[in-house]
């Protein structure tokens, strides 16, 4: 089937079921699009991240297991 004959078959559908080709068509533009490239994407190094180190100041969180311990008594303790 040529592209002539395809858009003849397509505009004899019900507009409902045009919608729905329309919709299809869209489904596999997505599915089929070419992947992006992964050398563009910058890499950054784990330590260079903004969260990192974030607590490093928090005389509380020295000891976290301490920290955890109290925060769990703290939160769950039955009155």
């Amino acid at each position: 089937m040529n592209q002539e004959e395809l858009w003849r078959e397509i505009k004899s559908l019900p507009p409902q079921a045009q919608r729905e080709l329309a919709d299809f068509v869209a489904f596999l533009r997505f599915r089929y699009k070419p992947p992006c490239p992964t050398d563009k994407l910058k890499k950054t190094a784990l330590a260079d991240e903004p969260f990192v180190g974030m607590w490093r100041d928090r005389e509380d969180m020295e000891d976290s297991s301490k920290w955890v311990r109290a925060t769990r008594n703290r939160e769950w303790a039955t009155s």
